[in-house]
């Protein structure tokens, strides 16, 4: 417990500061969370057999691009969704025709495409938000910080039914229940006081309910992704958390649907 607690304090240490600076700072440290992540996909995919170098380098390139290409306009993340989508299917799929048999084939190739279009989405939505509204991101965090906090807390206190054993066999109907109350109602709270207070209550209202059932969706997509490659954990990056994904697996989903659901 002491690992974990600072393990926690370690990283809000790091993150803090590099949001109040924002700039240039903050997009070079979503850039290197976004390597560690990438690693920990390959890695996962390594456990079955080694992937090329030159497929590694053209899936990181791929994905930069993706992270990097516009960070300014909210709601318009892919301008060049057609430039983008041709370079990563084109850098991706055409090397699985030369590689030899077995190294590299087409069903990795699509594998890989869709986390890197899942990590390319969120650590560019990431910086997008950041430099457009930093409260906005406070708001998501909050909803998923708090969903994961008081899932874990009220399932400990009074859970007795699994939610669902097969994927996450710890997680009960209680603490999610739990979770979903209390993440929301700071989320609805902090949205109408210090982000919009005109916004219609009742879209806020739903819009924060539906990120907060999307975030434990997310968080039950990630564990069944460990499950299913026989892993506890995506890496041992951080003591007592896991790895960079076991700590963004919530936030992803939120962040993503959030783009669907609300304007500023």
């Amino acid at each position: 417990m002491k690992k974990r607690i600072l393990s926690a304090a370690i990283i809000l240490a790091i993150v803090i500061p590099l949001l109040i600076i924002g700039s240039w700072p903050f997009a070079l440290g979503v850039g290197c969370v976004a390597i560690l992540a990438f690693k920990e996909v390959t890695d996962l995919m390594e456990k079955e057999k080694k992937l090329p170098t030159l497929i590694k380098l053209l899936a990181l390139i791929s994905l930069l691009y993706i992270i990097f290409y516009n960070t300014s306009d909210l709601f318009k993340t892919f301008n060049a969704s057609y430039q983008t989508f041709a370079l990563l299917l084109l850098f991706l799929l055409t090397p699985s025709v030369f590689v030899k048999k077995g190294q590299y084939t087409t069903k990795d190739a699509f594998y890989l495409i869709g986390w890197i279009v899942l990590l390319g989405m969120f650590f560019n939505s990431l910086l997008v938000i950041v430099n457009n509204n930093l409260n906005l991101l406070i708001y998501l965090i909050l909803i998923t910080a708090l969903n994961d906090t008081f899932a874990l807390f009220f399932g400990m206190l009074i859970g007795k039914h699994k939610l669902l054993k097969d994927v996450s066999p710890k997680k009960t109907i209680e603490g999610s229940i739990g979770g979903l109350i209390i993440g929301s109602f700071v989320g609805i709270m902090f949205y109408i006081n210090v982000i919009n207070p005109t916004i219609s209550l009742s879209r806020v209202v739903i819009g924060t309910i539906a990120l907060s059932v999307v975030g434990q969706i997310g968080d039950l997509l990630f564990s069944k992704i460990k499950r299913e490659h026989k892993v506890k954990d995506f890496s041992n990056l951080i003591p007592e958390h896991g790895g960079v994904l076991d700590r963004l697996d919530s936030l992803i989903f939120v962040l993503i649907a959030f783009l669907l659901l609300f304007q500023i």
